[in-house]
């Protein structure tokens, strides 16, 4: 069975959406193998949001049509922004557990852009904000959860957020 990472992020917390996003990857046949609720500062965040993400996250930007003269400075911007975010409250770190977790969590997550995720999905159901405003005010957006992109990441943030010790097999 395949693991993979889940992080409500400050704005799910506090809108008091955790009951409903844990609910929803039980009710898909998830099993949790770990969870915590924790407090992150910058400089934890800074390893789940590495400098090195940040030109990927540029020309991804750039390759949807997000208007700017230097993705590197672009994707640095959201970078710093990611990270002043998921310091700015509590998080829920939760490994999940089940078949093809990861694309299984992606599809119940949704589309990064709550205005753009599908109906039936936590964002396109639950979601507030947009790229369009985030993008104004030189953010990234926000969208309630957090879940891996691959396989490759979420051993690597699962390792980051959990101790051996604090996952059930």
């Amino acid at each position: 069975m395949e693991k993979t990472l889940a992080v409500i992020k400050p704005d799910g917390v506090n809108r008091r959406k955790t009951e409903m996003i844990i609910s929803r990857f039980l009710q898909e046949g998830f099993e949790i193998a770990g969870m915590k609720m924790i407090k992150v500062d910058k400089n934890f965040i800074s390893k789940h949001y590495p400098e090195s993400m940040a030109k990927s996250i540029g020309e991804k930007a750039k390759s949807k049509g997000v208007k700017m003269e230097d993705p590197l400075k672009y994707g640095q911007e959201i970078v710093e922004s990611l990270r002043d975010y998921l310091s700015e409250g509590p998080v829920i770190a939760i490994v999940l557990r089940g078949e093809n977790a990861v694309q299984r969590a992606r599809e119940i997550v949704g589309f990064t852009d709550p205005t753009m995720a599908k109906k039936g999905t936590i964002r396109g159901d639950h979601g507030q904000d947009s790229f369009e405003k985030a993008n104004a005010e030189k953010r990234s957006v926000r969208n309630l959860v957090h879940v891996s992109e691959n396989a490759g990441d979420a051993q690597r943030e699962i390792s980051l957020w959990f101790k051996k010790n604090e996952i059930f097999d």
